[in-house]
């Protein structure tokens, strides 16, 4: 028997970037933002290597047509600090899809990479994903191959 094979580490300038169109009509938050994670991590792809960024980019569109399980949509909340003493703020999710639907899938997909990942090696691989509240985007050119997540599981899609 031979017992020499190796895994193979992925080498700076080895690894290729392909690009994903995601729609997010109807489809829930959470599972959207762990799939989007999971591309621009690269832990789709045979060649993971934890240290490197070898992840894909990512294009989300109809952000402002995403859904949430539940009463999520009244009930959750989305707090932030202002930096003045006494002045923390709160969006309920309703508000924030109105107002900042791309923001709101960008701090899903930011809070799915996990804490140890807070680096500059997540900031690039957050840099790969594009958000777009409507139908258009701008990435036509990369030929980005689609993604159909509503699809994949029945739970993805809320009808």
């Amino acid at each position: 028997m031979n017992f020499n094979k190796t895994t193979k580490m992925v080498k700076m300038g080895e690894s290729k970037s392909d690009w994903y169109l995601i729609d997010a009509n109807d489809i829930v938050l959470g599972r959207l933002a762990a799939h989007a994670a999971t591309i621009l991590r690269g832990k789709n792809k045979p060649t993971y290597t934890p240290h490197m960024d070898v992840g894909d980019n990512v294009i989300i569109i109809n952000a402002d047509k995403v859904a949430l399980t539940g009463h999520k949509a009244d009930q959750k909340k989305y707090f932030w600090h202002t930096g003045y003493t006494g002045h923390i703020r709160e969006r309920t999710f309703g508000k924030m899809r109105e107002e900042k639907p791309a923001e709101l899938i960008k701090n899903a997909v930011k809070r799915m990479m996990g804490r140890r990942n807070a680096t500059s090696l997540a900031d690039k691989r957050l840099a790969k994903l594009y958000v777009y509240a409507g139908a258009s985007h701008r990435h036509a050119a990369q030929q980005p191959k689609v993604i159909d997540f509503g699809a994949m599981n029945s739970k993805n899609k809320r009808s």
